[in-house]
């Protein structure tokens, strides 16, 4: 027990969330890829994760998320900009997440590099009057209500070669920024802190002796240094207009995806079953995005050859 006490005097654990459908919400996570697109991009996720858990009080304690975000090109600008608001749900506690960012595009080899940086604020609040200690009156525990409003920034680089490969690097909660302290206890000084997570995402697109197959496997990585989540995952495309996939995110889940295209419009709905060995059901989540394609005007190109006259 004095081990286990000692060890545990500071927990950290991840908590910025992480979707299946993590290659449609690059927007909300890595402001470089802003723009990178043919036109103005619209999407929405809903995660219902563990479906039913409860706690022993019969509080229903599973993770919603739910995300809406949007990215254009701004040639006037020579990058484009993105919007993004998050609502997510774990427990008692709810963050309310809003980035707004700019990432400026450069060619660099056969594809382009858009460099993101993002302002982000953040509406953190817990009510810890639903918080039953083992200790009555515990001076560690806050009371009450409490929230507060956190102000980041998100950096990000986003490398693509348009429908061949991607590549991308980004920090969300940059300067990790402390809010206030929620008790005046002098036994605690506990405050809400921002949750600084790197990633690292890639992705290719192989296509088949046959035009009507295309495979497009795709990797993500999370890590707030305490923890890490890896996600490896693939979806063979038919015909550009139905999928359906895997994915695998290490120690944690398998996952399912299916989805079609009709127009612009592109649905798809993933059921992950969980592999951690605890009595817990499986997350469901689905996603709707749209592409409003834009006639992007292209620079002239020109050539000092007499040929080319």
């Amino acid at each position: 027990m004095i081990i286990f006490v000692a060890v545990s005097g500071i927990i950290m654990a991840q908590q910025a969330p992480m979707f299946t459908n993590y290659s449609n919400s690059y927007a909300c996570v890595n402001p470089g890829f802003a723009g990178l697109s043919d036109g103005v991009n619209v999407m929405g996720i809903y995660r219902d994760q563990w479906t039913g858990f409860k706690d022993m009080n019969g509080n229903s304690v599973a993770p919603k998320t739910m995300l809406f975000s949007g990215d254009m090109p701004i040639p006037m600008l020579k990058g484009g900009a993105s919007l993004s608001i998050m609502n997510d749900k774990i427990g008692f506690e709810e963050n309310v997440n809003i980035n707004m960012g700019y990432s400026f595009h450069a060619d660099l080899g056969a594809g382009t590099l858009g460099i993101g940086l993002a302002l982000g604020m953040v509406n953190r609040s817990v009510d810890f009057n639903n918080y039953h200690p083992m200790v009555d009156n515990d001076p560690a525990l806050p009371k009450g209500e409490q929230s507060d409003m956190l102000v980041d920034a998100n950096f990000g680089l986003f490398w693509q070669i348009p429908e061949t490969f991607y590549v991308g690097l980004s920090v969300t909660s940059l300067f990790e920024s402390k809010g206030k302290e929620l008790s005046s206890s002098a036994t605690t000084s506990a405050s809400f802190v921002g949750d600084r997570t790197f990633y690292l995402m890639a992705g290719y697109e192989y296509q088949f002796n046959n035009p009507l197959f295309k495979l497009l496997p795709s990797m993500c990585i999370m890590s707030d240094i305490a923890s890490t989540q890896f996600n490896a995952g693939a979806r063979l495309l038919y015909n550009n207009k139905v999928w359906g996939g895997i994915n695998y995110r290490f120690q944690e889940s398998v996952a399912a995806m299916v989805g079609f295209k009709f127009n612009d419009i592109q649905i798809s709905y993933s059921y992950d079953i969980n592999t951690m060995g605890i009595a817990v059901q499986g997350s469901h989540e689905i996603c709707v995005s749209y592409l409003f394609k834009m006639n992007l005007e292209k620079s002239p190109r020109i050539y000092h050859n007499i040929r080319y006259l």
